[in-house]
Formats: structure tokens, C-alpha cells, sequence
């Protein structure tokens, strides 16, 4: 069966987070993003390209593997790279952060984790 139709960008997703106000301030100082608006329970964040809903519950990061975004180029990854070491983000492989996305794969990319424990991911497509 043929689907009638093609995704677009991610409209939003929603994250159990412990505190959204303060999950909403990591955010926007690690990622850059900007409060949209808060709700009953939680706090919107994003960017013309993405919007995610931290909402009061349990983290549950074990329910996501993670979650990546796209970078123009390897000199902004590098630049993503100091700065969320520059602002103490919980980054994956110190010392050899930025690498293959996969054995043998041309993208590059580094993790890292949120205060409730969710993997992030920076990616360049064909950056190696």
C-alpha cells in the first residue's frame, strides 16, 4: 500500500522531564533553544525547526535510544563540541567525543546527555 502522503519536519515531541523550568533553562543554555511557552505541567522549548515539550513526570530515557540533530559542517560540530563542554554538559567519550556514527559510516557526529539522562545527538551527514 502506498502511503498518500510524505512526513515533514518534527512538529514536537513530548519529554517526561523532573523539573520543566529547570530542564526548560538547560535547553536554552546547551542547545540554544528558546522557551515557546509553558503549559499545564510543563514547558515548551524549540526552534523553527524543532519544538519539545518537557512535561512534570518520570524521565524515562531508556524509552528513547536518542535523538539527533543535524549540523551543517564539521567546523560547526567542533564549535558545538566546545561550547557544551564549555557550559558542563554530561558529553560521551571524553577525549575522543566526535566520531563515526556507525562502523564505517561517513557521518559524524558526539552524545551526550540531559540532566534527566536522554542521549543527544549532533550529527554532520558525509562529515568524515
Amino acid at each position: 500500500m502506498k502511503v498518500p502522503f510524505t512526513l515533514g519536519e518534527v512538529g514536537h515531541f513530548g519529554l517526561a522531564v523532573r523539573d520543566p523550568k529547570k530542564s526548560a533553562k538547560w535547553f536554552e543554555r546547551a542547545l540554544g533553544l528558546r522557551k515557546e511557552f509553558e503549559f499545564d505541567n510543563g514547558v515548551a522549548v524549540g526552534n523553527r525547526h524543532v519544538t519539545i515539550a518537557l512535561f512534570k513526570g518520570k524521565p524515562s530515557p531508556e524509552t528513547i535510544d536518542h535523538m539527533s540533530f543535524h549540523l551543517p559542517d564539521m567546523t560547526t560540530l567542533r564549535k558545538a563540541l566546545a561550547h557544551l563542554k564549555a557550559v558542563e554538559v554530561d558529553i560521551e567519550d571524553p577525549g575522543n567525543e566526535i566520531g563515526p556514527e556507525a562502523p564505517g559510516s561517513k557521518n559524524m557526529g558526539l552524545w551526550f546527555h540531559d540532566p534527566d539522562g536522554y542521549r543527544w545527538e549532533l550529527s554532520v551527514l558525509g562529515g568524515e
